[in-house]
C-alpha cells in the first residue's frame, strides 16, 4: 500500500473510532465534530430563521465520515487541489470570505450566515432583494480557492428557507 493511501486509511480509522465514542448512550446532542467554519456576517433582517449550521448527532457523524474522507481527497486525486484534503482549505478560506462579504454594499440590511465545507461556500439566511443575493454569491465566488457557492439566501423572511433550521 502506498504511504499516502495508508495515511488516508489511518485517518479514516481514527475518525471512525472517535465517532463511536458516546454512540451507545443514544445522545442526540449536536456538535460541530468536523470543526467546519460557520459564522454570521449580518443580522439586519429581523425574523430570519437561523440555520442549523454544521451540527451533527453521533449517528450523523458516523454516516458522514466515509463520504467526507472520499470527497475531501477526490479534489487532490483529480488534480484540482494541492492539498490532499479539500477540507483543510476551509480555515484559510473562511476569513477571506468574511472579509469579502463584509465589503458588499447593503449586507447589513440582511441576515446572512456562512458555512464553509471542502472549498464550498454555503450562504444561508435572508436578504431584502434579489440584487443583494446575487452580489453576495458573486463576491464569494471570487475568493481564491473557493470551488463552489451554494446560495440558499431567501428574499425576505416570509418563505421557508431551503437550509436546515437551528430550531424547527
Amino acid at each position: 500500500m502506498k504511504p499516502r493511501a495508508r495515511a488516508h486509511c489511518l485517518v479514516a480509522a481514527a475518525l471512525a473510532g472517535a465517532g463511536m465514542q458516546g454512540a451507545h448512550g443514544a445522545d442526540e446532542t449536536r456538535t460541530n465534530f468536523f470543526d467546519d467554519p460557520f459564522f454570521q456576517v449580518s443580522s439586519g433582517l429581523p425574523g430570519c430563521p437561523a440555520p442549523l449550521g454544521p451540527l451533527y448527532t453521533q449517528a450523523e457523524i458516523r454516516s458522514q465520515m466515509h463520504a467526507r474522507l472520499e470527497r475531501g481527497t477526490s479534489c487532490w486525486l483529480e488534480g484540482r487541489c494541492k492539498d490532499s484534503n479539500a477540507y483543510r482549505y476551509d480555515k484559510t478560506i473562511a476569513p477571506q470570505v468574511r472579509q469579502a462579504l463584509e465589503s458588499v454594499p447593503g449586507l447589513r440590511r440582511g441576515s446572512v450566515w456562512v458555512m464553509v465545507q471542502r472549498r464550498w461556500i454555503y450562504l444561508q439566511g435572508c436578504v431584502p432583494d434579489k440584487r443583494l443575493r446575487e452580489r453576495l454569491e458573486k463576491t464569494a465566488r471570487k475568493v481564491p480557492d473557493v470551488e463552489n457557492v451554494v446560495n440558499d439566501l431567501t428574499i425576505g423572511t416570509r418563505s421557508r428557507p431551503d437550509y436546515p433550521l437551528a430550531s424547527p
